[in-house]
């Protein structure tokens, strides 16, 4: 069996479990149930605050954070990333897909999206209408 090599670079899911780890702590924050788990559903392998998903792993091993639409349209124009398609072709406009590997600009994006998801509202629930006749 072969070993990894020391110098070698950490998988996506090596450095999103370091970023779970760090954020955890924070009041409100879950980590994903299982990072093992099929990342076929989206957020299923997400980072939360307050039950909302603010930074994951898409099923393309890529780092993916919820930024407002402007910042989001900021790192795309510097070439930090690039808009997430969770795969039926239609880009989310406040979802980045971020291009570096680097563990601290991750860390420093998921930040932001964290605090940028807390302070959003929760969504109105849609009251059931009944059909009664």
């Amino acid at each position: 069996m072969l070993r990894p090599r020391k110098d070698a670079a950490p998988t996506p899911e090596e450095r999103f479990a370091k970023i779970v780890k760090a954020l955890s702590g924070h009041p409100g924050v879950t980590p994903p149930l299982d990072t093992t788990q099929s990342r076929k559903k989206f957020g299923s392998s997400g980072l939360k605050i307050n039950d909302k998903i603010f930074a994951m792993i898409s099923s393309k091993d890529e780092f993916v954070v919820k930024l407002p639409q402007q910042r989001v349209d900021a790192l795309i124009s510097s070439g930090q990333g690039k808009r997430f398609d969770p795969g039926h072709g239609r880009l989310m406009k406040e979802w980045l897909t971020v291009e570096t590997t680097s563990g601290e600009v991750w860390l420093r994006l998921a930040k932001e999206a964290m605090e940028f998801v807390a302070s959003r509202p929760a969504p109105k629930k849609a009251k059931k209408v009944s059909h009664v006749r």
